[in-house]
């Protein structure tokens, strides 16, 4: 129970239970065991400063508009500044008051149209709403071709275009890095505020628990405040909040920060009145959305219909699209490769060393339009280990077609190593450079899981399977093999060269913290 500023447990001493009344631990009398209470609860986490300024909404978002902008345009002259100083190493000599003279002048037009393409794209908006790295690339792309067209139309001369795609570089590392280390203080600082997303799930049916169950093992931004239903109470282990009817008092009660309509069959009448209110009372509105959701985005508008009609083009990788994965895929491999190349040579000599049998295990995978190949690891079992998968389907810890054991008996010691930080997936490389898989793509099952896949699944074959994927960054083994379906599908929708980097790059602290591998 709750008595003033302190709360007490049902089941506390009586003594207990009198000093919180007093409200004062001095005036509690002394029951032989010296307790003293505190005068403040002891479990309170968040710092009174801290959760002052949660509450100044105005200042926070002048200072989170003005923190960026002032990293951006850090990133912004440090890439400018780099690429002139390492053209002129390369042919005139440093001179760094020359170079950064030569940069004041260039940075302002460059900074002024980086700000309004971040702008324009919400770069500045709130932390839940703030796009990623792969927006970054596009809108700094877009900001050296604008330069580079600035300056052909202005009758500048250049006997490279060296400044325009290095500075375009240098801004990608530089404004991403700064980025995303603002990224991680604000979201340390806020974590240490105590501030998370009160949010409720919204629907029926089991789409709520496995929406629930995906937020639980995504971060720790969310609180989950409970659900409201359209049907009679399903028993899915969350606190009911009762129907849809009654939301509006639920929102003001709970002080919800967010509804998320998790329901891909959620009533479109209900679900307007649903958006009016909740944008009444400031409430913010997501949808998780299903297959056919996902599918929406690809669609052409048919004009001249008498119903309006949008097309689903298949979502394959043609054309220009095909030239530039391709390329990138190539260009990337070789020099992941070449970077590589003494920890592969070191991996191989343990692998030998460790247990009889080849170093690199080719294990036949389905690749695009199911055609197999042989996909190339690094051995990790002892041979005859396929033998024994029979023996061990009892023991799958995996859902759907996977077939997962957290603790695999036939794995080799090296070979747990490398499954923990997902090194034995790196000859693969050699399947990149061969043109079976690409960097970035859905990932390769073997052919025992393929058997178990449902036709609708089997959509993630149009393209090349990936090393890396959507899966690798989102959870891996932690999710539902359908939500892992569906990140596939996502994925290839929603494709763009900025994505692959987007993934690449978070596979790498993905693989560190070993989140969901087995």
């Amino acid at each position: 129970m709750e008595v003033g500023d302190v709360k007490v447990e049902a089941g506390a001493p009586e003594g207990a239970a009198q000093a919180a009344g007093n409200g004062s631990a001095a005036e509690a009398p002394d029951r032989g065991a010296g307790l003293r209470l505190p005068t403040n609860d002891v479990r309170r986490k968040r710092p009174p400063a801290l959760s002052f300024l949660l509450r100044m909404e105005t200042v926070r978002t002048l200072a989170r508009i003005a923190s960026l902008l002032a990293l951006d345009f850090a990133g912004v002259f440090l890439a400018i500044y780099t690429a002139l100083s390492i053209k002129a190493l390369v042919r005139d000599g440093f001179d760094a008051q020359t170079i950064f003279t030569e940069t004041r002048h260039t940075v302002a037009f460059a900074y002024l149209v980086t700000a309004l393409l971040f702008a324009r794209s919400g770069l500045y908006a709130n932390r839940a709403q703030r796009p990623g790295l792969s927006r970054i690339v596009a809108c700094l792309f877009q900001v050296a071709v604008v330069a580079l067209i600035f300056s052909v139309v202005n009758g500048d001369h250049f006997s490279s275009y060296y400044i325009f795609y290095g500075s375009f570089f240098f801004a990608v590392v530089f404004v991403g890095s700064f980025r995303a280390a603002y990224e991680w203080a604000t979201g340390a600082l806020l974590r240490a505020a105590g501030y998370r997303r009160r949010t409720v799930l919204v629907g029926s049916g089991k789409q709520i628990e496995a929406v629930a169950h995906a937020l639980a093992n995504g971060g720790h931004e969310i609180e989950l405040v409970g659900y409201a239903s359209l049907t009679p109470r399903p028993e899915n282990g969350l606190k009911s909040l009762g129907t849809v009817e009654n939301l509006p008092a639920v929102l003001e009660r709970e002080r919800v920060d967010e509804v998320l309509i998790a329901d891909p069959d959620f009533p479109e009448q209900r679900g307007v009145t649903l958006v009016d209110e909740c944008h009444r009372l400031g409430v913010k509105v997501r949808v998780a959305p299903s297959t056919m959701g996902l599918l929406v985005h690809r669609g052409e508008f048919v004009p001249g219909q008498s119903v309006p009609l949008f097309e689903l083009t298949p979502p394959v990788f043609e054309g220009i699209d095909y030239a530039v994965k391709r390329t990138f895929d190539f260009v990337g491999a070789t020099i992941l490769l070449v970077v590589l190349s003494p920890m592969l040579l070191l991996i191989a000599l343990a692998v030998r060393l460790s247990s009889r049998g080849p170093v690199v295990y080719r294990s036949e995978r389905p690749g695009i339009g199911g055609e197999p190949f042989p996909c190339m690891k690094f051995r990790t079992m002892r041979s005859g280990a396929d033998q024994e998968q029979t023996d061990l389907e009892s023991r799958n810890e995996a859902s759907g077609a996977l077939f997962k054991i957290r603790d695999d008996p036939r794995l080799t010691a090296v070979g747990r190593l490398l499954r923990r930080f997902s090194l034995d997936e790196l000859p693969q490389l050699i399947n990149v450079l061969r043109g079976e898989m690409s960097l970035v793509g859905p990932r390769p099952l073997p052919m025992r899981d393929f058997d178990k896949l449902e036709d609708w699944h089997k959509k993630r074959y149009l393209v090349l399977p990936g090393i890396t994927g959507l899966w690798q960054v989102s959870g891996r083994a932690e999710l539902d093999f359908d939500d892992l379906v569906r990140l596939d599908f996502l994925y290839l929708e929603r494709w763009s060269v900025s994505l692959d980097l987007t993934i690449l790059l978070k596979t790498v602290p993905a693989v560190l913290t070993r989140r969901g591998a087995f």
